[in-house]
């Protein structure tokens, strides 16, 4: 029994160890959400305005630009998949992989050769496990991204953007990331950012209706049109990159504190459970010295006794 206490009291020394651990990186996570939650909420309106921005100039022109418009059939698409750097934040990185896997297998499915890229050492490691081809990857920079990171992984995609199929480049570019949208609530989504998709929302098209079924807006462009929608494009691009990269930072965080409140509390549990065993075998073992002074006492009583004789 004492052996057994022993083994008892070094399991609640080292559940408590792991307990600090995790209570301090749910702490550490919960400060790490707000400032990233600012910076979504800074980025946000700037990648709203600049994508209104690209889709008026495309309305309100008749420029055929290679980033607009739609191939007649679309062969190449691009795949950039946001994961996380770091693990201990759940289903975060499954889930983000799994939407990304479930967007290759669509545009597949549509007879489209899929070109991948990856940010995010989750992500390099899954494909780099099952020998699976990555175009790009990118790393180190997860948690904490910058506009200058979102520049980076948007220069390659954009230039295969520009380039013909047939040179290696792509058709379409697709992005799937994890959308932060509350403390509680992390959703893995899938979109396509380019070519861009020219649809109205319903508010504009409700007044073109009322006004009249073919009016359209007219726009002045300096110098064109065209060099208008250079200038804009790769900025649209970068800024949804930099808008998606804070958002799935956001939602790591997210996950990881989390994740580490999980833990954390699964340890209180398991200290408690550990603390009545270790109580039950150190009654046992008092119960047991007891029996054995009781029964000592009574076998010198009876050998008194029989000496008295």
């Amino acid at each position: 029994m004492a052996a057994q206490l022993r083994v008892y009291k070094r399991r609640i020394k080292s559940v408590t160890a792991t307990k600090k651990i995790t209570r301090a990186m749910e702490m550490i996570a919960a400060s790490r959400i707000v400032k990233a939650q600012r910076k979504v909420a800074a980025s946000t309106p700037y990648a709203d305005e600049l994508t209104a921005a690209v889709t008026a100039v495309a309305h309100g022109s008749d420029v055929k630009h290679p980033l607009t418009t739609e191939a007649k059939r679309p062969r190449r698409a691009a795949v950039l998949i946001i994961t996380s750097d770091r693990g201990l934040a759940g289903a975060y990185s499954s889930n983000a992989i799994k939407a990304g896997e479930h967007l290759t297998s669509q545009l597949a499915s549509e007879g489209k050769e899929v070109d991948t890229y990856i940010v995010g050492r989750k992500g390099v490691s899954y494909y780099a496990f099952r020998e699976r081809h990555v175009t790009r990857s990118w790393t180190g920079f997860t948690d904490n991204p910058t506009y200058a990171d979102a520049k980076e992984v948007a220069a390659p995609l954009i230039e295969a953007m520009e380039r013909d199929a047939d040179e290696g480049g792509v058709d379409e570019l697709h992005i799937a990331f994890t959308e932060f949208v509350s403390m509680m609530t992390q959703t893995p989504v899938e979109r396509r950012l380019l070519p861009l998709k020219l649809e109205r929302s319903a508010e504009e098209s409700a007044e073109v209706f009322q006004r009249d079924e073919h009016t359209h807006a007219l726009y002045d462009f300096e110098p064109s049109a065209e060099q208008v929608l250079d200038a804009l494009l790769p900025r649209y691009v970068e800024s949804r990159i930099y808008n998606a990269l804070l958002q799935s930072a956001a939602s790591k965080h997210a996950a990881t504190r989390r994740a580490m409140k999980s833990a954390t509390d699964n340890a209180e549990e398991l200290i408690k459970s550990l603390t009545r065993l270790a109580n039950a075998a150190r009654q046992a073992d008092i119960t047991q010295e007891i029996s054995e002074i009781v029964g000592g006492s009574s076998a010198l009583a009876d050998a008194s006794a029989g000496s008295e004789r």
